[in-house]
């Protein structure tokens, strides 16, 4: 096994909605690609940016929950892909006990966000899934196309918004506005 960290979220070129998780290896500075949802986006996002939000979301419900049971996360592994789909664990203890739970990738890792624990993956689902830094920019990002950083941009400033970080998001309209001028 060996511990990853949440690089980056990028929009999906495949479908609208879809986004790309990027995890990475820093020994070997493999990039793990993995698919989510808007949804999923939006929670790993705001767990990693640690931001609070007005009313708990899903992930931070279930860490206050374990917190006040005396239950820690030790770790979310990464155990397998098969078709494209990864597949987590979440491995718990309660100081006595380990538990062991079947999860989404995505709820693993923004619950580890949450809780602080290490993300790891097996050595076989990196070997099988990693790409190297220079090939997973040509992959999943055309730096050419200004309309893979407006959705980026876009997304960024949603989150602004939510946030009510009005000064940032008037920053982040006028640089959509300046690419959508170049387009």
């Amino acid at each position: 096994m060996k511990q990853v960290f949440p690089l980056s979220i990028q929009s999906g070129m495949s479908q609208s909605g879809s986004y790309i998780l990027m995890l990475c290896e820093p020994v070997s500075g493999l990039q793990i690609p993995i698919f989510i949802g808007a949804h999923e986006a939006e929670g790993i996002l705001l767990a990693k940016e640690t931001v609070k939000t007005r009313r708990p979301m899903t992930h931070e419900l279930m860490a206050h929950i374990m917190n006040d049971y005396g239950l820690t996360i030790k770790e979310v592994t990464i155990d397998n892909v098969m078709e494209g789909i990864f597949y987590a664990t979440i491995h718990m203890t309660d100081g006595f006990n380990e538990k062991h739970f079947d999860s989404r990738t995505s709820d693993a890792i923004t619950l580890a966000l949450h809780c602080d624990c290490p993300i790891m993956v097996a050595d076989d689902v990196l070997e099988e899934t990693g790409v190297k830094m220079e090939a997973a920019v040509s992959l999943f990002a055309d730096n050419d196309d200004p309309r893979h950083e407006i959705a980026r941009l876009e997304e960024d400033l949603r989150l602004c918004e939510e946030r009510e970080e009005y000064e940032k998001a008037a920053e982040i309209q006028k640089q959509i506005e300046q690419l959508k001028e170049k387009q």
